[in-house]
């Protein structure tokens, strides 16, 4: 049969409209509230609907656009989606640095970050340079004490036009973390403006401007506000050298954005490509003066050149591998989203100096996302996505408006010294920090479903960081609860007996079966021993084992139902063992008084504060902090 006479199958099936969705939906909802229901919000306050139709299409200003194409949330790449696989070392030995980069190259990677803050000779710099390819290699200097002399170094061993990478400098950046600057505001422009007459000069094309937006991710930012400091922090750079007369046409190729990627896939997507809407916007703005058409002869201008890193915002000490799974998640958002290079951060940089292995597995998950899932093959895979683009634009306008209110309370500098910036972001770390401890943010390993048999004490290497001084705080979100696992590892290295964690479990199968679950999980957070049971015949007989067992904890799980005729063991209990807490699974509002006259000291369920309640008992058991 011809193509064209071939019946089309949804032919048989009549539009289903919106408002017959809606409807339906209403009717099925019998009467509970539509909001509170199907529709969540993310912890930028973005509202979410349980779907998206073709419709929600139509109004968008990125869609119907080709990649390459204004307002750039497609990207800059017009027939690929390549990106630069980049492995950074802090190792500050020139020599040991050479040699982890060069067996990276030869393994893959295709750009490389060196530490460079004890680099203060061209003999320094070629150690570190010897033997790499730097027209085939891109190269990032990293802490760098003098990048103007760095970038001169830099030109003298390789020549202008093979260097490709960037310079780490951030001045602003060290003023975000510090609250002031390392010299001064006038030499931080002067050196900003140095770099670009430099590279201007010797056609050098690197980025020697580094908008350092990773900070506010891992200071616990959400993803508007991460946005919306780093253009109006890009804003102050662009300001400062148009000023001194260097034309925004030479100052835009030459600023990259270095954003952390963090796991919530979807949106992290949406983040990236909102930030190339956003920031074409701008940079049109600051060509547009220069001449009438410098805006349709610089349109490379107006690309955001983006690093991506992966958090180490959400990253464990506590069942570390789990974090490899985070970085591949946090990955693909980053090729998706189309940075121009990644650095896959190693699965136990929060604990301990990587090694071979850390550093090959962080490798190697780049290559597979391209050699073998050739995620670098098409171009802005995401486009089109009713969901994506929807998330796209909004959060595209509400960074924007951010961003605006960050430049009308007078920008950027401003904004940090009012503490504007680091206010509205601590208050978005106390949501965050609350839903860790109420476990609506699971970190498994940590928060949710740890391995009491695991130990890492002994394994945690003393790592002192600069931005440990930060005033603008760089943290983990999971640092609480393993700060309060570590103190019963150290309470246990000292001699004492790691608390005891009795099960009581008895009456409904599946109900003490399910508290007792969560029970295990409850206490097993705090690296207590957890003694799960089967379940008891008998109240005398669970008495008689929970005290065989000298438990520091007994936790009573069975049904509402039957905790009444559960009550009296939490007395016999106390007789023999005053010392003992007794804990019910579960919120039984009704029989609490009665509970509470039997011996029953704690209660325990989902609305329960985790970190709050675990710190107690570390307290209660004479556990130090």
């Amino acid at each position: 049969m011809d193509d064209k006479k071939k019946p089309l199958l949804f032919e048989d099936f009549p539009p289903v409209s919106t408002a017959d969705w809606e409807a339906k939906i209403i009717e099925d909802l019998k009467g509970a509230d539509y909001d509170k229901r199907l529709v969540w919000k993310t912890i930028e306050g973005i509202p979410v609907k349980p779907y998206y139709r073709a419709e929600n299409l139509d109004d968008l200003p990125q869609t119907g656009t080709v990649p390459g194409e204004a307002p750039f949330a497609r990207g800059n790449k017009i027939k690929s989606n390549e990106w630069l696989i980049r492995q950074d070392f802090e190792e500050t030995d020139h020599s040991k640095a050479n040699e982890y980069a060069r067996e990276a190259i030869a393994k893959g990677a295709q750009a490389i970050g060196f530490n460079v803050e004890s680099v203060g000779s061209t003999e320094d710099l070629g150690k570190l340079l010897s033997g790499i390819s730097l027209e085939n290699t891109a190269i990032h200097l990293l802490h760098g004490a003098n990048y103007p002399k760095l970038l001169e170094l830099l030109i003298e061993i390789a020549g202008p036009q093979q260097l490709k990478g960037s310079l780490n400098f951030d001045p602003l950046g060290y003023y975000l973390l510090y609250e002031k600057f390392h010299k001064s505001k006038e030499t931080s422009f002067e050196r900003a403006a140095e770099l670009m007459k430099t590279a201007a000069a010797h056609q050098a094309s690197l980025h020697v401007i580094n908008i350092s937006g990773q900070h506010y991710h891992n200071a616990g930012a959400n993803i508007i506000q991460e946005l919306a400091y780093s253009l109006s922090q890009a804003c102050e750079y662009l300001d400062a050298l148009t000023e001194s007369g260097i034309p925004a046409s030479d100052i835009l190729p030459r600023m990259q954005f270095t954003f952390a990627v963090g796991s919530s896939y979807f949106m992290e997507i949406a983040k990236l490509r909102a930030a190339k809407m956003l920031w074409a916007k701008i940079a049109e703005a600051y060509l547009a003066p220069e001449k009438p058409e410098a805006v349709a002869q610089n349109q490379e201008s107006l690309h955001m050149h983006i690093h991506a890193v992966t958090s180490n915002w959400n990253k464990s000490v506590y069942d570390p591998y789990v974090n490899m799974l985070r970085t591949t998640t946090e990955a693909m958002a980053a090729a998706l989203g189309g940075v121009d290079s990644l650095c896959i951060n190693a699965f136990d940089n929060s604990f301990r100096k990587p090694d071979a292995f850390a550093y090959r597995m962080a490798r190697n998950q780049q290559i597979i996302l391209k050699h073998e899932a050739y995620f670098n093959k098409v171009a802005d895979p995401a486009a089109g996505s009713y969901y994506i683009e929807n998330l796209t634009n909004d959060i595209a306008k509400a960074a924007w408006e951010l961003f605006l209110k960050t430049e009308e309370a007078g920008g950027f500098i401003k904004a940090v010294e009012s503490a504007f910036i680091r206010n509205s972001i601590e208050e978005t770390c106390q949501k965050r920090d609350l839903d860790i401890a109420m476990r609506k943010r699971v970190f498994v390993g940590t928060n949710q479903y740890a391995n009491t048999e695991e130990r890492m004490l002994d394994k945690v290497e003393p790592t002192a960081k600069l931005t440990d001084m930060a005033v603008l705080r760089q943290y983990r979100g999971t640092q609480a609860f393993e700060a309060l696992r570590m103190a019963v590892e150290s309470h246990a290295k000292k001699g004492f007996e790691t608390p005891k964690v009795f099960l009581f479990t008895y009456g409904n199968l599946t109900m003490r079966k399910a508290r007792a679950t969560f029970s295990g999980n409850f206490f097993g957070v705090a690296g207590y021993q957890v003694i799960d049971n089967l379940g008891f015949p008998d109240i005398e007989t669970g008495v008689k084992a929970a005290l065989d067992a000298s438990a520091d904890i007994v936790v009573l799980c069975s049904s509402d139902d039957e905790y009444p005729e559960m009550a009296p063991a939490a007395g016999l209990i106390k007789q023999s063992s005053p010392k003992t807490q007794i804990v019910v699974a579960g919120n039984p509002k009704e029989i609490i008084s009665l509970l509470n006259q039997a011996g029953v000291d704690d209660y325990i369920h989902i609305r329960t504060n985790v970190l709050e309640s675990l710190t107690r008992y570390n307290h209660i058991l004479g556990i130090e902090s």
